[in-house]
């Protein structure tokens, strides 16, 4: 029967591991929040998007909503022709790092001009786009706005995510694995996820360094290992914040060496190393018992300080090159975002460490647990906080978890993190179990071995003596003839076979321990999934900078028109039938695209073909045009010209041309309302 104080800690315990999962629902909501870009918009060009300028301009001016990385490309000007009229590098205008410029070749003709762009955001994703302007009138032309904008290779995007998501989960791994080495336990399960964590983050790094160039410039996997692009991308801030984490990983491959070689904490600071040796530190008495503790309190400190600070350095190579380093606040941002990165990583990668070490068999002790329970906590109560804060500065209102795509990837998360609360619910009661059945094993188990010359210690017996088993099963191994090196290494391996199966047997005779481990399992395997989301959410719009960026345009753009503008012509071209009525409607009658309908009848209403019909549209007051629409016959009587583009608002004067024969024909003029 267990005691109130036992019923006290386990309850405690239990309570602990519990708020930690729970509150896991906040900060795993918001690390796609911490995570995501805020990417820059175009909000204005000059000229304007499908204007009408009567002199060729000298240069052409991109203003974006936040500040973009340039390269030689990231402005291009086509003729009608698809040839390049634009000269020099593109440049920031007037140093704001908001916009781009780019000079244009003097004397180019009359025509329609496509000018593509591409940039990097602030927060390193790359954005472009196309649109068009026509000096003297709109004229036919070789290029298509889609195809002029440049495009991620979906191949190189498709290793670039997977980069990032390699590059999140090795950074969790290693230093949730490091700071459950130095906190709760030291082991060679443990060693493996810090190692493996490490090698999953450089490789990535590699990987994303070599990506970038083609990532950000559109082109294809062969010119991953273009020198010059990789040049390029060492001169921008993400570039130089990926070398230096590759800086910061070999400083972290020297303290992976200490703290899993020299100092090798054990599972309850019992000086036992990763290979279950001894240290004979850990109870020293006397003036070298002293000395050597004082050494290693001295190592635990430098290991402490010094894991600190290039964990945070790794971190920071996140928050300083990408989504923190953009928006708003970006100087508090940032250090949130380091503390944010930091308690994902002790909270997950201590999971993985717990969930290695359950799965290789070794016992957890009491104090462990405790230990990472509390460490656990603390992360948490981390992660609450700054996400939070991040929660509100990327998200901004409720109306965004239903009215854009970043929030319908929150809500996704939301429910994969209540499947993983509810797998945490259940394992408090593995948790409970495992400490005390390890209770238990440790004060039924350990018997005083006899001190007398060459007797054996006394082992126990049931499912907690393992050391037995092994001594057992090496009693009964025979021993290898003298001078047969091939049956002494048959030998040792089959005595590394029994052993593992003995350990086996024992870990899967302890209910408590297998249904923690099956617990534990499940959980990381949500997880897993929630980190992919996150990668995701990582690319998609923000809702605080979508909605901004929707209310910019507004304020830009001209208002939208109730209904299109319709007007009805009657014409007379003097000869035989030469008598109608045209109806013209100017879809959605507004500055940029619109739709041109021509509908003719007779004077009974019936649909009546012409030879010719002609229309164009000026606009006198500010000498604009005239712009001719290309009608295209649709059927008898109607007549239809898409992507008709008005440059600016005001009273545009129609005038319709109507040719009934060879030499009958009017001109007919009516007064349009543009907004």
């Amino acid at each position: 029967m267990r005691t109130p104080t036992a019923v006290r800690r386990g309850t405690f315990r239990g309570v602990s591991l519990l708020g930690t999962f729970v509150a896991a629902l906040l900060c795993v909501l918001t690390l796609g929040a911490g995570t995501a870009s805020a990417h820059a918009a175009l909000t204005a060009t000059d000229p304007a998007d499908g204007s009408v300028v009567p002199t060729a301009p000298a240069r052409v001016t991109l203003t974006f909503s936040e500040g973009v990385l340039l390269s030689p490309d990231s402005v291009r000007v086509l003729d009608p022709r698809g040839e390049r009229v634009d000269q020099g590098r593109p440049q920031h205008d007037g140093g704001r790092n908001g916009t781009a410029t780019v000079a244009l070749r003097a004397g180019i003709a009359d025509g329609t001009y496509t000018v593509a762009w591409q940039a990097v955001s602030a927060d390193s994703h790359p954005v472009a786009g196309a649109f068009t302007f026509s000096v003297g009138a709109p004229s036919k032309t070789t290029v298509a706005v889609d195809s002029a904008a440049t495009r991620t290779d979906p191949a190189v995007a498709a290793f670039y995510a997977i980069g990032r998501y390699a590059a999140y989960a090795g950074l969790i791994l290693l230093v949730g694995g490091c700071v459950f080495a130095g906190v709760c336990r030291a082991s060679r399960a443990v060693q493996r996820v810090a190692v493996s964590g490490w090698i999953t983050l450089f490789v990535s790094t590699v990987a994303l360094l070599l990506l970038r160039g083609a990532f950000t410039s559109g082109k294809g996997m062969g010119s991953v290992l273009d020198l010059s692009l990789l040049g390029g991308v060492l001169s921008t801030k993400p570039g130089a914040a990926l070398l230096s984490r590759l800086l910061l990983l070999s400083a972290a491959a020297v303290f992976l060496a200490v703290l899993f070689g020299t100092y090798a904490p054990g599972g309850a600071g019992d000086g036992t190393r990763t290979d279950g040796t001894r240290t004979g530190t850990g109870t020293g008495t006397g003036t070298g018992g002293d000395r050597t503790l004082g050494r290693r309190r001295d190592i635990a400190w430098g290991l402490g300080v010094g894991g600190t600070l290039v964990a945070g350095g790794l971190a920071a190579t996140w928050a300083l090159a990408e989504h923190a380093s953009a928006g708003l606040q970006p100087w508090l941002a940032m250090p949130v975002d380091v503390a944010h990165l930091l308690g994902v990583a002790v909270w997950l990668g201590g999971l993985a460490a717990l969930l290695a070490t359950l799965w290789s068999g070794e016992r957890i002790r009491r104090a462990a647990v405790a230990r990472f329970s509390r460490m656990a906590f603390v992360s948490v109560c981390v992660l609450v906080a700054t996400g939070l804060y991040q929660s509100w500065r990327q998200v901004g209102s409720w109306d965004v978890l239903t009215g854009t795509e970043y929030g319908r990837w929150l809500l996704v998360k939301a429910g994969l993190v209540a499947v993983m609360v509810g797998i945490a619910f259940l394992s408090r009661r593995w948790t409970g179990q495992l400490v005390d059945a390890s209770g238990s094993r440790r004060a039924t188990g350990r018997k005083k071995p006899t001190t007398g010359t060459g007797a054996k210690p006394t082992t126990g017996t049931g499912a907690g003596s393992v050391t037995g088993s092994k001594n057992a099963a090496a009693a009964k191994s025979p021993e290898p003839p003298a001078g047969d090196p091939v049956r002494a290494a048959q030998l040792a391996r089959q005595r590394v076979a029994r052993e593992k199966a003995a350990g086996r047997r024992a870990r899967d005779a302890d209910s408590g321990r297998t249904g923690l481990r099956r617990s534990v399992l499940a959980e990381a395997g949500v997880a897993v999934v929630v980190l992919a989301v996150t990668t995701a959410l990582t690319g998609t719009q923000p809702g605080r900078a979508e909605t901004e960026q929707r209310q910019a345009a507004g304020r830009t753009a001209a208002p939208s028109a109730a209904r299109p503008a319709e007007v009805r012509i009657a014409y007379d071209t003097g000869g035989a039938n030469g008598r109608g009525t045209a109806r013209v409607a100017v879809d959605p009658a507004r500055t940029g695209a619109n739709t041109l309908t021509v509908t003719l009848t007779d004077p009974s209403g019936r649909p009546v073909d012409v030879p010719e019909l002609t229309l164009s549209m000026t606009e006198k007051e500010k000498q604009i045009g005239p712009l001719r629409a290309a009608l295209e016959r649709q059927s008898a009587g109607l007549w239809k010209a898409k992507d008709f583009r008005l440059p600016m608002a005001g009273d545009w004067q129609l005038s319709l041309t109507v040719r009934t024969s060879d030499i009958d024909q009017v001109t007919e003029i009516e007064n349009v309302k543009i907004i």
